[in-house]
């Protein structure tokens, strides 16, 4: 993907604040942090979003997730972390390459994530179930 901030970014044809890196992922800073820290883990190789990445390719991303994450506490002391990730504009997806965030969290940081809940679903639960088997 030629025009992929992140490919650039893994290749290092773009400037990134280097956090994490391996044979198959890259961890960095995020441009636009919501907190100090907040790191984006992604697959050197492209792949869009959740949807068409490998499993091997996944659980190398998911295996640098942790280590950042256990980074960040053994050497910072952060023990509270959201960890998202984005698939498809409709979900919020802006960067098409898969990435995840881990945005270390604090009491009073601002940071409010509020979903609107549907408890009537549940009534459809084994409905919804009966059309995934």
């Amino acid at each position: 993907m030629n025009n992929c901030i992140f490919c650039k970014i893994a290749k290092g044809e773009a400037k990134s604040w280097t956090v994490y890196e391996d044979e198959h992922t890259y961890a960095f800073f995020d441009i636009h942090p919501v907190s100090k820290y907040h790191t984006l883990v992604i697959p050197k190789k492209h792949y869009t979003n959740i949807f068409d990445i490998p499993e091997k390719e996944l659980k190398a991303v998911m295996t640098t997730v942790k280590k950042v994450s256990k980074l960040y506490e053994n050497k910072l002391g952060i023990r509270n972390i959201q960890i998202i990730s984005n698939s498809g504009a409709e979900a919020q997806q802006e960067v098409f390459h898969l990435h995840f965030h881990i945005i270390p969290r604090k009491k009073g940081d601002g940071q409010h994530i509020r979903w609107n809940t549907y408890p009537q679903w549940t009534q459809d639960f084994d409905t919804m179930l009966l059309k995934i088997e």
